[in-house]
């Protein structure tokens, strides 16, 4: 009996895909192919291989209309927000624009005796694991670098978001890029360990749970297979007295809400200088009250559903046990009477937190954020490293010099001053302890995708 994989929509509960799941054969067979084509792809002009990935992007963009409800419809973003190909676009322009200058020979002499480079070259297969909160930007930030590099690409996405990767191959294949330099498979777990096992890539990029990378992480041992890991997150901001209140107040609540909170450097918790703690809360709760949860087809709707209901039950969970604690909710949940318990959940604000409470340490990846006040940069500083995870953090002042001193005593991946919830595609993303290792986009992200290969050649 062959084995399917069923995307569940968080709009109503329906079956909306369902894939079959290639067998360890058929998958062994496709990357055998992805491996053969690389040769060819990586001989071809960069310039070539530049113009093809952008005329792939360019492809998927002109498919907006059907990818924006088709989004809704997968993971409950509403439509009024237009899908990603904005950020889309955004990185691989940007990668494509640096690609010549990043990949190009490092000559350490070129004399009348010696010639002395170091080159570029590519990884060989590489193998992105996306994740379905992001599904397009998250996989862009490997897909477009990998392949203008000259590696081919095997692209496994979430169930949650079945049809993504199908999506993106066929447009890249529609816009010139041949069927085996960037296909996409429907794998399981088991099969998925496998290949990984059997050294099948020679780099791999995975975007998920702590625990998925683990398992990455274990199926990769020994093979020296080369590790991209982007997990979990507990993203802080710390507002300072000289702050500008009202743009805090709208960045963060935003950074924690925007997507149902399911953004991997969303807000998650909030530090704020005691002379402010009073006035943002009641501004925090006063911007969040302003949202609309309900069906994401519909444009009124500012907030639509969890992903899934098991991911709303885990907020749930954290919210009451902190309720349970002494936390106080703030927002009134009420007032969103589209909460129905399960993949719609109302946003909350909760204040009385500590450290002791799940929902001020462990991954919420949902409309919650908590709010402490504190005396001080150190107990700031202090509360903002109290976390097993490090991807970004977002300062608020007017000081850039106070913010580059605090910023380099955060345990972080990007410090952020007067923003969050972004990504710069000039700078690397990456992260630290729990969050994962390795980087993408920016020069270092082409560096990953390639390994140096150093030439000393004698003249005479």
């Amino acid at each position: 009996m062959t084995k399917t994989l069923k995307l569940i929509s968080p709009v109503d509960g329906s079956v909306y895909a369902e894939r079959p799941v290639a067998t360890g054969t058929e998958a062994s067979m496709a990357v055998a192919r992805a491996r053969k084509a690389q040769k060819d792809w990586a001989a071809r002009p960069l310039k070539e291989r530049i113009d093809l990935v952008m005329a792939g992007v360019a492809r998927l963009g002109a498919m907006n209309d059907d990818v924006v409800p088709e989004l809704a419809w997968m993971m409950g973003r509403p439509v009024r927000f237009g899908g990603e190909f904005g950020g889309v676009k955004e990185r691989a322009a940007y990668m494509a624009g640096i690609a010549a200058e990043t990949l190009a020979p490092l000559v350490a002499e070129d004399g009348s005796a010696f010639r002395r480079f170091i080159t570029r070259e590519p990884q060989g297969v590489v193998f992105v694991i996306a994740p379905w909160n992001y599904p397009y930007m998250t996989a862009i930030n490997t897909v477009a670098p990998a392949l203008m590099a000259g590696n081919t690409v095997v692209l496994k996405h979430a169930t949650q978001t079945l049809l993504v990767g199908e999506r993106m191959v066929r447009a890249f294949v529609e816009a010139g890029v041949p069927e085996d330099v960037f296909m996409n498979l429907f794998l399981d777990h088991p099969t998925t360990e496998a290949l990984i096992g059997a050294r099948a890539f020679n780099f791999i990029n995975f975007t998920g749970s702590v625990n998925g990378g683990k398992a990455i992480e274990k199926a990769a041992a020994g093979t020296f297979t080369g590790l991209g890991l982007e997990l979990g997150g507990k993203d802080p901001g710390y507002v300072m007295e000289d702050a500008d209140l009202d743009a805090a107040v709208a960045v963060l609540m935003d950074g924690a809400m925007f997507n149902s909170g399911q953004c991997c450097c969303g807000i998650e918790r909030v530090y704020v200088t005691a002379s402010l703690y009073d006035t943002f809360v009641e501004k925090a709760v006063a911007e969040v009250s302003k949202l609309t949860l309900g069906n994401p087809l519909e444009e009124t709707t500012t907030l639509g559903p969890m992903a899934n209901v098991r991911f709303a039950a885990e907020v749930r969970g954290q919210v009451a046990e902190a309720v349970a604690a002494g936390a106080v909710p703030m927002v009134d949940a009420a007032a969103f009477p589209a909460d129905d318990g399960g993949a719609y959940l109302a946003p909350q604000i909760l204040t009385n937190v500590s450290h002791d409470m799940r929902v001020m340490k462990d991954e919420s990846f949902g409309p919650v954020v908590g709010i402490m006040k504190v005396e001080n940069d150190d107990e700031a500083l202090a509360l903002m490293n109290d976390s097993p995870y490090g991807l970004t953090a977002s300062l608020w002042t007017r000081d850039v010099a106070r913010a580059e001193a605090l910023g380099a005593r955060i345990e972080t991946g990007t410090v952020f001053m007067n923003r969050a919830d972004y990504l710069d595609p000039a700078l690397c993303w990456t992260g630290c302890k729990d969050t994962g290792r390795g980087g993408a986009l920016s020069p270092i992200g082409f560096h990953n995708l390639t390994r140096p290969k150093s030439y000393h050649l004698k003249k005479a």
